[in-house]
């Protein structure tokens, strides 16, 4: 296969998840802010500080109130990472291949894209709306998926296809978890208590894992359950410890993927060894970040291995 194609394969799925995990970012915030308990606040700049996005912010708007993260995360196209930009993106990498990709895809991809850009500015107007919207585009985007899954060869392409999905989809359940450091608990213990279970409640349902985690872990919300289910349950299809497990079964089946491979499992390694008191949030922050360090460097081994090739060429000639 062409790095040149297998790099925009890539980068399809991954602005793909990046948008649907943005939005559900936006909406589990969302549902914060109807629930919080009297003496409890949220940190919108913190949000950005989550997401990364923080210094982009800056550059264009003089505070981060609800107007104007919201604003910048959904519809702004100065914003290469709002579900606009993102949807934008994939399309157009969709475009250029599309004799490799299942023949509805594109349909389904360009619907996709024409839906955020006609209802974005609908998702600015009230929290009502903007849940709707955004419910929409998780939707949609998963009918994509659903497509791909159903419909496509499972040979190389596909293996890039799935390694940019579940490399996003590793980062931004990371980012999602981190979100609760935005909001600022009450003092009054009794209410810090409910608030504290109320934001993990949110967190599983934002990654539509909270009947999962009931199943499985049990009816009470605690931090370090939490946490520790969806970083490590190596069942669940949007925690860390699956998505490396995908990320390495991709990298067996593509060729000479030793230096990938080797990221991977030490990725997996240092997840595993976390300890349990690690966990809890005093510590969370630093854990995340070196999982985000990890995942990065797989993405720079991937990328370096395949990507580069046809710059490499271009640059030669």
């Amino acid at each position: 296969m062409l790095s040149r194609v297998a790099e925009n394969l890539y980068w399809m799925t991954r602005y793909l998840e990046r948008a649907e995990n943005t939005a559900r970012l936006i909406n589990s915030t969302t549902q914060v802010l109807l629930d919080l308990p009297r003496g409890a606040s949220f940190g919108w700049d913190v949000l950005l500080k989550v997401a990364g996005l923080d210094t982009p912010f800056s550059e264009h708007y003089p505070q981060a109130d609800e107007e104007s993260v919201v604003r910048f995360l959904i519809r702004d196209e100065d914003n290469p990472s709002s579900l606009l930009s993102s949807i934008r993106y994939a399309r157009e990498n969709s475009r250029t291949f599309r004799e490799v990709l299942p023949m509805e895809i594109w349909e389904r991809i360009n619907g996709l894209y024409l839906y955020i850009r006609d209802n974005a500015i609908h998702a600015t107007q009230s929290r009502s709306l903007r849940y709707q919207v955004l419910n929409g585009v998780i939707e949609r985007r998963q009918s994509i998926i659903g497509l791909l899954l159903g419909s496509m060869s499972q040979d190389v392409a596909y293996q890039f296809l799935k390694l940019g999905r579940n490399l996003e989809r590793a980062d931004m359940t990371t980012r999602i978890i981190d979100a609760n450091s935005a909001v600022c608990l009450p003092e009054e213990a009794a209410l810090a208590v409910t608030a504290r279970e109320r934001l993990w409640m949110g967190t599983l349902n934002a990654l539509s894992a909270y009947q999962m985690y009931r199943r499985h872990i049990g009816v009470h919300v605690r931090t370090r359950d939490v946490v520790h289910y969806l970083l490590k349950d190596p069942l669940f299809p949007r925690t860390v410890h699956h998505c490396l497990t995908e990320i390495e079964g991709c990298l067996l089946r593509l060729p000479s993927a030793t230096s990938a491979l080797d990221a991977v499992r030490e990725a997996r390694s240092r997840l595993t060894a976390l300890p349990l008191e690690v966990l809890e949030e005093v510590e969370l922050a630093e854990a995340l970040d070196a999982i985000q360090a990890d995942l990065g460097a797989i993405h720079n081994a991937v990328a370096q291995h395949y990507f580069y090739l046809h710059q490499q060429t271009q640059t030669a000639s």
